[in-house]
């Protein structure tokens, strides 16, 4: 699926894996993984469920952030 949302990807020393955090879909929005390719894959996979379940129920998807503009929380 082709879309141009924010995936931020850190290392959490707390948690001992890498921690995602999706910003246009809400602060609360985090997923992780062990390695960053994981911590990525999961993070296309969530976005996926997201964007079908906001168009399931006919909601409107979050706009993109664009480099250059400030990240808020949705």
């Amino acid at each position: 699926m082709n879309n141009h949302y924010t995936i931020i990807i850190q290392w959490s020393e707390e948690d001992k894996c890498f921690v995602v955090s999706l910003p246009e879909w809400g602060e609360f929005c985090h997923t992780h993984g062990d390695t960053y390719e994981e911590a990525l894959k999961n993070a296309q996979e969530v976005l996926e469920m997201l964007i079908s379940s906001y168009l399931e129920d006919g909601q409107p998807l979050p706009e993109p952030q664009i480099l250059g503009k400030s990240l808020t929380a949705a």
